[in-house]
């Protein structure tokens, strides 16, 4: 007899659900209804496609065509690297980057488990503090949901970020050609820059394809929207403090800001990394969409 488990109420499983199904049906009603999500069952039809495996009962409903998919070609492996140092609560305790991310790896892990891929999850700050193994059920999926969930009751405990190092060893460690998804706040590379893409680097060097979302506070970190003003800014990880006026640094900080994405997205383009701006004031399609269409280059 099947029992009930206590996953079956798990809010973070509840919310990835909601998103994909919802953002799958908002799709079928917009002019990317077309591109394929039944990656599990169907992929595009392209032409030398043997017509007997197209499926004409789904041409029917969306006029377009696809054909049935085998179970050898849904063999992805995929990892998620999920940034959980304390720069990552910035900017208040409800509504921060961390949360962001984990809500945003649910999403992620739902869709590769529609998928039927098979997937892992390895959460780390200066060290991996959390690794899964890479599988495709159903209960791994579970696991994986139930660490997020954990993760979100977690205190930021001055952990300190060494996203170069991990890198490194993530693409020592992961021995199969895999998708790489990276979600993280780069809090570490604005001034290390150059090691943290030759960390990238070695991935691609590895054969690994690797998406990156930027997990920023669009308002705060990308705008430096804050009241003009004295205000004391506190290091996450480290506790220093910093006492400053906004309107005496905002010209500054902008400027160094836009040169770091700048010269970040060039690094991307140039080692053929899917680099995407993930604003924690955005809705989740900002990552459903580029990870939809990389898994579907993939295929």
């Amino acid at each position: 007899m099947l029992q009930e488990t206590p996953h079956t109420y798990s809010s973070l499983d509840l919310f990835a659900k909601q998103t994909v199904e919802g953002f799958i049906s908002g799709m079928h009603k917009s002019p990317f209804h077309g591109f394929s999500v039944e990656f599990a069952e169907h992929r595009v039809y392209n032409q030398g496609d043997n017509t007997r495996n197209i499926d004409w009962k789904l041409f029917a409903k969306t006029d377009n065509l696809f054909v049935k998919r085998f179970e050898e070609e849904t063999n992805l492996r995929a990892q998620i690297l999920l940034d959980t140092s304390s720069s990552m609560y910035f900017p208040n305790l409800k509504e921060n980057k961390l949360e962001f991310a984990l809500k945003a790896s649910a999403v992620i892990s739902y869709l590769l488990k529609k998928q039927r891929d098979a997937f892992g999850l390895t959460c780390f700050s200066n060290e991996i503090e959390w690794q899964s193994a890479i599988r495709s059920s159903g209960g791994h999926y579970y696991e994986i949901i139930t660490q997020l969930e954990a993760l979100r009751s977690k205190p930021a405990l001055r952990k300190q970020t060494d996203i170069v190092s991990m890198l490194h060893l993530m693409a020592e460690k992961i021995h199969r050609r895999s998708l790489v998804i990276l979600f993280s706040d780069l809090f570490d590379t604005i001034d290390n820059g150059e090691n943290f893409f030759n960390a990238i680097n070695h991935l691609k060097f590895k054969k690994h394809e690797v998406i990156l979302f930027h997990v920023v506070a669009g308002k705060e970190e990308l705008e430096f929207d804050f009241e003009a003003g004295p205000h004391k800014f506190v290091d996450t990880e480290t506790g220093e403090e910093l006492k400053i006026n906004t309107e005496e640094v905002r010209e500054e900080y902008l400027k160094r800001i836009a040169i770091f994405h700048t010269e970040a997205r060039n690094k991307a383009l140039q080692f053929g990394i899917d680099f995407i701006e993930a604003d924690i004031y955005k809705g989740f399609e900002q990552v459903i969409l580029p990870f939809l269409h990389k898994r579907q280059k993939l295929n």
